[in-house]
């Protein structure tokens, strides 16, 4: 595998960068990654990663664009609305980069399709709203040990945590089993700030190709960061 004339050439910001160079642009031109979720923090992630050059990217969600998406699920518009979200990031990420296979997955992930959903990635990242998913996605990825990265809103506050990489722990290390549905404050009746989502969305997305290059990454860190204060702090577990 190779960079193109045009590939050096849109990637010339990574590859003058110290610690990436062609062959860091290579790794992420090779990887696999799999976002759970096209959502508040699917959406931007897929765009940052689709213009980072991951070489293969997926995205699995079985919801529709609805005009309240739009405020904060970036790679939506008003005429997608109505379209399967998976379609509708399709159309953004190929106008943004032609050059990397995007795979739309319209399906909803459950404990029976989720190993052989992320069976074909590398990496996973978990962009879902709801814990019986994310428990889901957690255990399969802890089952076939492959990297997770997490990360979740509420109100103002973002967290994010690296799971399965390296020997690293799962989301059961911190929090054995889901919350009951009625414990955890409901996504639709708690609001969000535009933009929340998006911090937290790039910091996933920053993670993702860290691993893939290779760089310093969270190591049994739980990062709470309190956007409305600015916050920050790491659990260790």
């Amino acid at each position: 595998m190779k960079l193109t004339k045009e590939q050096i050439i849109r990637y010339k910001k990574h590859i003058s960068l110290p610690g990436i160079g062609l062959e860091g642009q290579l790794k992420i031109k090779a990887a696999r990654v799999l976002v759970v979720g096209a959502g508040g923090l699917g959406s931007p992630i897929c765009l940052y990663l689709a213009g980072a050059g991951i070489g293969h990217l997926a995205c699995v969600d079985f919801d529709h664009v609805e005009i309240h998406n739009l405020h904060r699920q970036v790679a939506h518009t008003e005429r997608t609305v109505g379209m399967p979200k998976v379609y509708s990031l399709q159309k953004q990420l190929q106008q943004l980069n032609s050059d990397i296979v995007f795979t739309p997955i319209q399906e909803q992930v459950s404990r029976t399709n989720i190993d052989q959903l992320i069976n074909d990635y590398d990496i996973i990242i978990d962009g879902c709203d709801n814990f019986n998913t994310r428990y889901t996605v957690n255990d399969a990825s802890a089952r076939q040990q492959k990297p997770l990265v997490y990360g979740s809103v509420l109100n103002y506050e973002i967290q994010m945590a690296l799971f399965n990489h390296q020997g690293s722990k799962d989301l059961r290390a911190i929090f054995p089993e889901a919350p009951h549905p009625d414990d955890v404050p409901s996504c639709d009746l708690n609001g969000v700030l535009a933009s929340t989502p998006g911090i937290l969305a790039l910091m996933m997305a920053q993670e993702t190709l860290k691993v893939i290059l290779g760089l310093p990454v969270l190591y049994n860190q739980w990062l709470i960061m309190d956007t409305l204060n600015w916050e920050c702090k790491k659990i260790k577990f």
